[in-house]
């Protein structure tokens, strides 16, 4: 079972994980980290997650297939997933089909009194 962490961190954090992995020779967990609180919610929307969620563990597939098993129009899915394949979430495939490479995700961040 693959499971990649989404988070909101500093990219000193970063950059801390990039050195020790460098330095231990032991690949990184998969992640995917937001610098801000702001920024991940403006690219992971409802839809979004919703998105994720069918292709989670679902292997490669069309995005006609994913507007299908999500009940929306293919317009609103192609947004969804270009906005994704931009966050570097998404992949494409080498047939133009799309992949979420993981089976689960766990969300990790704290917010914190202003």
């Amino acid at each position: 079972m693959s499971v990649v962490t989404i988070d909101v961190r500093s990219l000193e954090d970063n950059l801390a994980d990039v050195v020790h992995a460098m330095e231990t020779l032991e690949p990184s967990p998969p992640r995917f980290s937001f610098a801000t609180h702001e920024l991940f919610w403006r690219t992971l929307t409802g839809k979004r997650w919703e998105l994720l969620r069918a292709m989670a563990g679902a292997g490669p597939m069309s995005q006609r297939e994913l507007a299908r098993r999500l009940d929306r129009d293919i317009k609103s899915v192609h947004d969804d997933v270009h906005a994704l394949i931009k966050a570097g979430l998404i992949d494409r495939t080498d047939d133009g089909g799309i992949v979420f490479p993981y089976d689960d995700v766990h969300v990790d961040f704290m917010m914190k009194a202003a």
